[in-house]
């Protein structure tokens, strides 16, 4: 089959490899009719190449057709509709059976220290083949596909596998209170979308801050009050500008959609960008003990929340050395909430907002469609942000 393989910084490439086939009884094999490229596999582009290794297969957003099913997957077959999640948990460990399967007892990887396996994520998370490719292995495959009805376009339905629980996930960690206020960081996918996942819940003031035009006018157009982060010459005078609009305090609640790569941390970049330039193994220790996150998203977050609110971190960091403003965060009485989405803690609640009513505005969320051959281009034109893209679906 096609897949698209990693093989060094800023190098992906299409390449033939292997179909995958059943190995264990709780497996299904997915041919899959759409995938998605994700924010966060821009972080593997760039950032996390010290715990990528050549041939690694990328992508985790996918939904398809079953092909094939293990034994000790009953309610799944052949045919079926699917839309497999990101993360992959067992559904019955006591991780599980509490709402966090990205914690999962059963898939955790707990050689690297670490949570559930994730598709196409790093040796961190598995090293499990990923979903950027015409077939996708799909283990506990018993808990984690979420099945789906014929008829509407992939469009509709294939979002539930990241972008959708990762932005209802962020909402409901913000605890923004009834007829609140919450500013949203970073208006790519999962920005845009908790954007209109918290109108929907009753946010009555929602700030969004960017500083691409084209994530500018899309929130706009759907009510956001956006600000664009060129506009300012300092955090400040941002902050300033939204406090004025909260009664002097702040918004209830700020959601961090941005992470690792912000704008505006030259220092972090530059270490950021040295650990990717060393050998892998060296790289890969120099991150594991002493690598540092461009915090400038965050520190506005913690600057504008007002006192006693909360922030949501649903852009990925992999720091482990970053400098935390804890002063300021303890005299605030700041709670802060964040993960990896919980994505069938959420699924049950998502769907019925997937109508033809469109609330989300699911159908046309995508700015982009190309055929996975193009992927190499695809992570190219999301790297620079060209061409207005904020949403790309690959169609195998």
């Amino acid at each position: 089959m096609k897949a698209v393989t990693w093989q060094g910084r800023r190098d992906v490439r299409v390449e033939t490899v292997p179909d995958p086939t059943i190995q264990e009884p709780t497996d299904a094999v997915i041919r899959i009719t759409s995938t998605g490229l994700c924010g966060s596999d821009l972080h593997l582009y760039e950032v996390l190449t010290p715990f990528m290794t050549p041939g690694d297969i990328l992508g985790h957003e996918p939904m398809g057709i079953v092909e094939e099913v293990g034994a000790a997957v009953p309610d799944l077959a052949a045919g079926d509709r699917v839309v497999v999640p990101f993360q992959i948990a067992c559904g019955n460990c006591w991780m599980c059976l509490t709402g966090l399967p990205t914690q999962c007892e059963t898939t955790q990887c707990t050689a690297e220290g670490m949570g559930a396996a994730i598709f196409g994520y790093t040796r961190l998370y598995g090293a499990v083949p990923g979903a950027q490719a015409e077939y996708v292995r799909v283990p506990q495959a018993q808990f984690g596909p979420i099945k789906v009805p014929e008829g509407p376009p992939d469009d509709r339905f294939v979002y539930l596998s990241d972008v959708l629980p990762t932005a209802w996930q962020a909402v409901e960690y913000a605890h923004i209170p009834p007829g609140g206020s919450v500013a949203v960081l970073g208006l790519g996918p999962i920005g845009d979308m908790a954007c209109r996942v918290a109108q929907v819940r009753g946010a009555e003031q929602v700030f969004g801050v960017d500083l691409v035009p084209e994530r500018l006018r899309r929130a706009r157009a759907r009510g956001v009050d956006t600000y664009d982060l060129r506009d300012f010459d300092s955090q400040k005078e941002l902050v300033a500008a939204i406090r004025d609009r909260t009664a002097g305090r702040g918004p209830d609640s700020v959601i961090d959609a941005v992470g690792t790569e912000a704008h505006g941390s030259m220092a972090a970049k530059f270490a950021q960008t040295a650990a990717g330039l060393l050998p892998r193994t060296i790289g890969a220790k120099f991150a594991e003990h002493l690598s540092v996150d461009r915090l400038a998203a965050l520190h506005t977050a913690i600057e504008l929340v007002r006192r006693g609110g909360t922030i949501s971190i649903s852009g990925v960091y992999g720091g482990t050395a970053d400098p935390m403003p804890l002063l300021t965060m303890f005299d605030k009485q700041i709670q802060l909430c964040m993960g990896q989405a919980n994505v069938r803690t959420w699924s049950d609640d998502i769907l019925p907002l997937l109508t033809d009513e469109d609330p989300l505005g699911v159908d046309d969320f995508a700015t982009h469609r190309m055929p996975l051959s193009e992927t190499p281009h695809a992570y190219e034109m999301f790297q620079r942000k060209d061409d207005g893209v904020v949403k790309v679906l690959l169609e195998p």
